[in-house]
């Protein structure tokens, strides 16, 4: 009976990874089209590997709790010959050393230089050493460096590096020294507090290989995908210029109809719904800046913040801006809880042009959040606490209920007083929770 590989699916736009956290099938089981084989877990849900056709499972080569990249080999099922025609682009070979190609393609110019063709010294010479190597080598790879097996998965990459004391921190980096971080899956952020010993402060490549032996005095484990993705994500935002600026609101009105209310909306829905219709009267604030021009969203797509294991998940409501606040409820406390499962649809996974985050459901009642990379707003809500304000009609302090709001920003679209408008906005629009 002839076999097919099992191989890594592409399981989201962005998703060039899985890890195996269950193998569900075993070696001789009959399995159909679309039965569960695997469930993994990517940067931003857990799914299953499902079946490509009818067979019998081979070898099972997939290992729990380590990555794959797309199109890794996972194992096998052996299917019929009619299958096994349909799936023959798949067909699985035999692995082949893979040689150094440079060391062949050097190897072939030194051959061709000795026998005349050089021109660096005119004598027919140039291209051979005294010891028979090629001349002018940059790099040479001896046969037991050579890479004999491409393998197919994909380590993560290293992360939490303990942050040395007194370290004035990595400043120039040379190409050597990325060749060397490259190698190893790190970037600038993760060397940031590097103290360099070279020249200007410069970090060499025998400061991070020290960096590295000490790792070893340190308690470390491996970062979850969430994690990682997390860190990425955070690290590609702060390369824009971000601020953020903040106010109390009263929240009073929202309290006393989200009582009455059924089912009851979550004070980060009132948000979302808020700022989605303040997005609608002016799209350009949630543009992005690409060039010259601003691109304005086709659709208010927003976004909101659900903790989840090591992380933090974003799902997105689709145009907030048309559907009222009591339809909103039933789709939103379902994300909510997709999210929490890691299951959340594709289509919940797309970012949205804006993200709302209710910190003050953690008793926070202050905080800068950054935006999501392909985002440029972020609204906060805080703890909601009784306060003093005075009243005109009185002509006295009354208690109320009050919470700070605030927003961060790309300052390339916004500059404080067009945020801090848009914060009024969304601030006058809870005011009168009866229409959102």
């Amino acid at each position: 009976m002839p076999a097919i590989p099992i191989l890594m699916p592409q399981l989201g736009e962005s998703i060039a990874e899985a890890m195996i956290i269950r193998v569900i099938i075993e070696p001789g089981s009959s399995i159909k089209e679309g039965d569960e084989i695997f469930e993994v877990e990517t940067n931003k849900a857990v799914m299953t590997v499902t079946a490509p056709c009818d067979g019998e499972v081979g070898d099972i080569t997939a290992q729990v709790n380590t990555s794959y990249a797309v199109g890794a080999r996972l194992g096998s099922l052996n299917v019929s010959d009619a299958n096994a025609k349909s799936f023959g682009s798949q067909a699985p070979r035999d692995q082949e050393p893979v040689h150094s190609e440079s060391t062949a393609s050097v190897s072939e110019a030194g051959q061709s230089n000795s026998n005349g063709s050089g021109s660096g010294n005119g004598n027919g010479s140039a291209g051979s050493s005294a010891s028979g190597e090629p001349a002018n080598l940059h790099f040479k790879i001896s046969d037991e460096e050579t890479i004999r097996e491409r393998q197919p998965t994909v380590e993560p990459v290293v992360g939490g590096l303990p942050v040395p004391a007194g370290a004035t921190g990595a400043h120039y980096i040379s190409s050597r020294m990325r060749a060397r971080m490259h190698e190893l899956g790190l970037n600038s952020s993760d060397l940031s507090a590097v103290a360099g010993s070279g020249a200007g402060g410069r970090v060499t490549v025998e400061d991070l290989e020290l960096f590295l032996r000490k790792l070893d005095q340190h308690r470390m484990t491996n970062a979850s995908p969430m994690r990682i993705a997390v860190a990425d994500s955070m690290r590609r935002s702060w390369s824009r210029p971000l601020a953020t600026v903040g106010m109390p609101i009263i929240i009073d009105a929202m309290l006393a109809h989200r009582k009455k209310a059924n089912p009851k909306p979550g004070p980060a829905l009132y948000a979302i719904r808020a700022l989605a219709l303040a997005l609608s009267e002016d799209t350009a604030v949630a543009g992005r800046l690409v060039g010259s021009r601003i691109v304005h969203p086709n659709s208010i797509d927003i976004g909101f913040a659900v903790e989840v294991a090591d992380g933090v998940l974003v799902p997105t409501i689709r145009e907030v801006d048309k559907k009222p606040l009591s339809v909103l409820v039933e789709a939103y406390n379902k994300l909510v809880d997709q999210a929490r499962a890691r299951r959340l649809p594709n289509d919940a996974n797309r970012p949205g042009i804006a993200t709302v985050t209710n910190f003050g459901s953690f008793g926070i009642v202050w905080a800068t959040p950054i935006p999501l990379p392909e985002q440029n707003l972020v609204l906060g809500l805080g703890a909601g606490r009784k306060a003093p304000v005075w009243s005109d009609q009185v002509g006295t302090f009354i208690p109320v209920t009050e919470a700070n709001m605030t927003l961060s920003f790309d300052h390339r679209i916004l500059d404080g007083g067009a945020a801090g408008r848009l914060l009024q906005r969304v601030a006058q629009l809870l005011q009168q929770p009866e229409k959102l």
